[in-house]
């Protein structure tokens, strides 16, 4: 019978997300704080070695690997853990790479690697020496695999603080991490010394690690803050690439960068140099000639070529400020921690790190132990034997089954066995080898009874007590144990140990002091497609006949100024001159949605006019639902790149915006065919946070078509196949209705 069991479906919820956040953050995102692994990655590196994938074995394909992985261990898609595999295989990513990659697996530049059934994969040797030995000795725990039909290590027994030295990246739910990584060498130093000092604090730590070491090299120049980072585990790094002044021909100078912000590797090498580009375009430098990227496999160099004369000193500021050339880095040194997350400073990080080589090391020694108190038992069982093997013999030669002997040799029963003489029988009765040295003496061969080999028994013997006495002492002494550990560090540090390649210290604060443009005359150009430039007024000149056939607006402006963009959605964008390409007539300019928040897609653009303007002169703005207003041209002197320029009613366009001097008429076409004439003088001056007054009154269901405001000259208009002089108009009344036509 099926029962109903009624839940609120809140609380359904809420158990299913946590369940959910508790999944990404424990088996996904997060690494653990032993092994410093996520567990994408501790299953590729075991599915590695259990496939025998070893340092000096050929390159298997990644293909195979990630296929066996997802089939054993991780069933969540191929794609994360290629790109797990990946990360792990580059070495412009991780201080200490795990793997190593044969083929295409990316690039600092951010190439993607190659498809997975192109690349070869196979252990490095540091993988296989400090993350994956003695997993044979039964010295982590085994869980079963997510379909319970394989077995995986629930931590990796590594040997050197991984989270430190590779550093981590992961976003969990409602959490994140990202430690950065260090130097191998100063972290083994470290480690050392909190094995000696477990007491040691933040400061005494930094003393062997001073810093992250990344592997683009670097600076990071907020060294006064580190300790205040590493002590709560979290904060911000500071960091800068590498700059170099070089000699050119000609006496000229050229910028050299050699090493990067760990932030910048991938897609904002890109975006870096756009952003030099931009520094040109935008003439915030006039300096650089021409870009060049040289980098290589060897590593970065882009090379900035100056003009003659070119200030670097400025330039190299502008560089820092302007572009990801000096960068930050958030730390949040978050890691699993006896199965729940937790932000770590860095000698909690280093205290679990000890702690997990105590637990692998006194697992390790105790089996190793007990192996050989198996081996000694055997062992005085054999040498025993030898001192009596013709009683044995004679033994095994009365004795009618095994059974019968074992008997004999375990519990001195004699019960069927055939004797030579009593005292034979009286000697096999007084017999006592245990269970596991009746096994080795039945089994063994009759070479064994070589004199030499007897010797050598015993000296075997010998080395078997003097290894139980080893592990005992480790087992039983903390500083013995301690020895061990120290010994093990140093080995690793002297054959894998590497030189510091990020400089650490105290830099002042970029001051970027803006060289003083000189104001000059320009001619804003604008196209009916929104390409806008800036020209000199001589190549305007020039050009005058085309540049006014060719372009919408026409303006002459400041180099310093800006220019007003009014579009039917009542809103003003404003555009620095100096955002503009500026240069030959013929360019083609850029798109003002590039250089403003104008967005063509959304909005169309009713006028254009420079920003300085005479003080006598307003705006006027005209809307489809034939509202009017003045508005003093003051109050659109601000520094914001978008305001609103008018108030519109609901379902209200902007229809006219332009400049007046006061002494024009405005003429209304509604689309119902009315007409209305009216000096600009009878429209009130309003704020621009104001609706306005009604300029005609319209018919139910009629709005104005067109808005035309009259100067010194005629407009002639076509309406209904018939021109229409607007001077010639009846001047009327504001909020007529007009005359039908």
């Amino acid at each position: 019978m099926e029962e109903v069991i009624k839940t609120e479906y809140s609380d359904i919820m809420r158990k299913s997300f946590i369940d959910y956040a508790m999944s990404v953050i424990v088996a996904r995102a997060l690494p653990d704080v032993r092994d410093g692994l996520k567990p994408v990655q501790r299953r590729t590196l075991y599915d590695m070695y259990e496939l025998g994938i070893r340092f000096d074995r050929p390159y298997r394909k990644c293909a195979r690997i990630v296929g066996d992985t997802m089939g054993k261990y991780h069933p969540h898609g191929d794609s994360s853990i290629y790109e797990a595999l990946v990360v792990m295989a580059q070495d412009f990513k991780k201080g200490l790479p795990l793997v190593d990659g044969h083929g295409n697996f990316g690039s600092i530049e951010g190439d993607g690697a190659a498809a997975m059934r192109y690349t070869e994969a196979r252990l490095q040797k540091i993988t296989q020496m400090a993350y994956l030995s003695d997993l044979d000795k039964d010295i982590v725990d085994f869980v079963p695999n997510f379909d319970e039909t394989e077995r995986e290590p629930e931590v990796l027994p590594v040997r050197i603080p991984n989270l430190l030295v590779n550093g981590a990246e992961g976003i969990a739910v409602g959490m994140a991490t990202s430690i950065p990584p260090h130097n191998l060498s100063e972290v083994l130093d470290g480690a050392i010394a909190f094995l000696k000092n477990p007491d040691m604090n933040t400061e005494e730590m930094m003393k062997y690690i001073p810093g992250p070491d990344f592997p683009t090299g670097g600076s990071v120049v907020n060294q006064s803050e580190l300790q205040e980072i590493y002590r709560t585990g979290t904060g911000k790094l500071k960091l800068r690439g590498h700059v170099t002044v070089e000699k050119a021909k000609g006496g000229k100078e050229k910028i050299v960068i050699t090493e990067i912000p760990y932030t910048m590797i991938g897609a904002n090498i890109s975006k870096f140099l756009n952003d030099i580009y931009q520094l040109v375009e935008t003439k915030k430098t006039t300096d650089i000639v021409d870009i060049v990227n040289e980098s290589s496999k060897e590593g970065i160099r882009i090379v900035l070529e100056l003009k003659r004369g070119a200030d670097t000193d400025h330039l190299i500021k502008m560089l820092y400020k302007k572009t990801k050339l000096e960068d930050t880095f958030g730390v949040n040194m978050l890691a699993v921690a006896n199965g729940r997350p937790e932000t770590m400073g860095i000698c909690q990080i280093m205290e679990n790190f000890v702690d997990f080589q105590y637990d692998l090391a006194t697992r390790k020694y105790n089996n190793l132990l007990k192996k050989e108190m198996e081996k000694k038992e055997i062992q005085e069982g054999l040498i025993k034997a030898c001192d009596v093997i013709d009683l044995i013999i004679e033994i095994l030669r009365g004795s009618s089954n095994l059974k019968e002997a074992r008997a004999c040799l375990t519990a001195g029963e004699t019960k069927g066995i055939r004797f030579k003489s009593a005292a034979s029988k009286k000697a096999a009765s007084q017999l006592a080898f245990t269970e596991r040295q009746a096994n080795a003496i039945l089994e063994m061969r009759l070479y064994r009874l070589i004199g030499l080999e007897v010797q050598a028994l015993i000296r075997e013997h010998e080395e078997t007590l003097e290894n139980i006495s080893t592990y005992l002492d480790i087992l039983n002494s903390h500083a013995s144990m301690n020895r061990v550990l120290i010994r093990d560090l140093e080995k690793i540090k002297k054959e894998f140990g590497a030189p510091r390649k990020t400089r650490i210290e105290n830099a002042e604060e970029i001051v970027l002091e803006e060289k003083k443009i000189e104001e000059a005359p320009v001619v804003f150009l604008m196209d009916r497609f929104g390409y806008a430039k800036t020209v000199e007024p001589s190549v305007y000149e020039r050009n005058k006949e085309n540049a006014d056939t060719e372009n919408k607006y026409v303006l002459p402006v400041m180099n310093t100024g800006r220019i007003c963009v009014f579009t039917n959605t009542g809103r003003m964008h404003t555009i620095k001159a100096m955002d503009l390409p500026s240069g030959k007539f013929r360019d083609k300019g850029t798109p003002i949605d590039n250089v403003s928040n104008y967005d063509s897609s959304t909005e169309n653009m009713i006028c254009a006019s420079p920003m300085e303007v005479g003080d006598n002169e307003k705006y006027l703005f005209v809307t489809r639902k034939g509202m009017v207003k003045l508005v003093e041209r003051g109050e659109f002197d601000v520094s914001k790149r978008t305001i609103a320029a008018t108030k519109l009613s609901d379902g209200d366009q902007l229809l006219l915006a332009a400049l007046v001097k006061g002494t024009e008429h405005l003429v209304f076409q509604s689309e119902k065919g009315y007409f209305l004439r009216i000096p600009v003088s009878e429209i009130p001056v309003k704020k621009k946070s104001a609706i306005g007054v009604r300029g005609i009154s319209l018919t139910a269901n009629d709005q104005l078509e067109g808005a035309y405001l009259l100067a010194d000259s005629d407009i002639v208009i076509q309406y209904k196949d018939a021109p229409i002089h607007l001077n010639r108009l009846k001047i009327g009344k504001r909020d007529n209705k007009g005359v039908k036509r």
